[in-house]
């Protein structure tokens, strides 16, 4: 696909303490150091046995993350509903942005007319089954209006930090936040102009 990412599990430090396991970490409720007695032994091997399994993300779940950025890439906004349930909740939604996938789908449009050239590089996916932290990348050329500014033909750069919930491989919630301040000084629009004093 060209895009370049890693896709990991939470690292051991969200779990403490940690006792290994392939495929996920297991993890168990920090308790206080006793003299090891066989009572107390069997009991430390009880409850290590109801450890709970914090698993990875699903392939399927992987998929919809990628499908939801490359329906940017590939300029196809039908590609969202592949991605996202029904109900899918946009947070927050953006101004005049309907609820669903089909209430952003006209946002996407937009943002392929300011950038034709839209493209967003998934630097990293970290995450458990049903959770997922993106830092991803936004580039494009400003060849048509955004946000009111007139195109200006310079490229563009924006980051892009996204955290999903899903559920049966699909996205539930999206929480998401873009620099487009740091958009806004790329193309000069950043901090605005002074005006002439009357």
């Amino acid at each position: 696909m060209g895009e370049q990412e890693r896709i990991k599990t939470l690292p051991a430090s969200y779990c403490s303490p940690v006792i290994g396991g392939w495929g996920g970490f297991y993890t168990h409720s920090k308790k206080e150091e006793t003299p090891m007695t066989q009572d107390n032994a069997e009991q430390d091997n009880a409850e290590q046995n109801n450890t709970e399994l914090v698993s990875p993300l699903t392939q399927a779940e992987v998929r919809s993350i990628r499908t939801l950025y490359r329906a940017f890439s590939q300029k196809n906004p039908d590609l969202i509903s592949e991605a996202v349930v029904p109900d899918w909740q946009d947070i927050p939604l953006a101004p005049g942005q309907g609820p669903g996938p089909d209430g952003f789908k006209p946002l996407l449009q937009g943002f392929i007319a300011a950038f034709p050239d839209i493209h967003i590089t998934i630097h990293e996916i970290v995450g458990t089954a049903g959770r997922a932290g993106v830092r991803a990348e936004i580039t494009g050329t400003h060849t048509g209006e955004m946000f009111g500014i007139a195109p200006t033909g310079k490229p563009v750069s924006i980051a892009l930090h996204e955290f999903h919930h899903l559920k049966d491989g699909l996205i539930t919630h999206t929480w998401h936040l873009e620099d487009w301040f740091g958009m806004m000084n790329q193309v000069g629009a950043w901090p605005p102009a002074p005006q002439e004093k009357k």
